[in-house]
């Protein structure tokens, strides 16, 4: 075995050991239990070992007895699907932003030039 296989063989027996304690512990931890040791199982399908083999074809790549297909908990009910009801096109809504936002930098210019040409006209002092 490969430092590999050893670390991934490590990881499953502590999850394998957190599912048993949590199935122990009973209540919410419990749920968890089943997960974590599925997840042991998933692991240990990730040796870096079995992994190369399945890439040259020495090792099954799926194995039909690891777990039997569950039935559904309930009837599969299948209620008609109403249609989609269709999208109403959205206009745009209106003017690029950035048009706005020069006509009024511009408009702004154009009335201080106006406001400052008419105060020449009449000087205060």
């Amino acid at each position: 075995m490969s430092k590999g296989d050893l670390l991934v063989e490590r990881g499953a027996a502590r999850l394998e050991d957190l599912s048993r304690k949590a199935a122990a512990k009973g209540g919410f931890a419990a749920k968890l239990a089943d997960d974590l040791a599925e997840d042991a199982v998933f692991l240990r399908k990730l040796k870096p070992s079995l992994i190369r083999a399945r890439a040259k074809g020495r090792a099954p790549i799926a194995r039909a007895e690891d777990r039997e297909p569950e039935a559904p908990s309930a009837p599969q009910i299948t209620a008609p699907r109403r249609k989609p009801k269709a999208k109403k096109r959205r206009r745009s809504g209106g003017p690029n932003p950035f048009l706005v936002a020069g006509v009024a930098l511009a408009a702004g210019i154009a009335l201080a030039k106006v406001i400052d040409w008419r105060g020449h006209a009449h000087p205060r002092d």
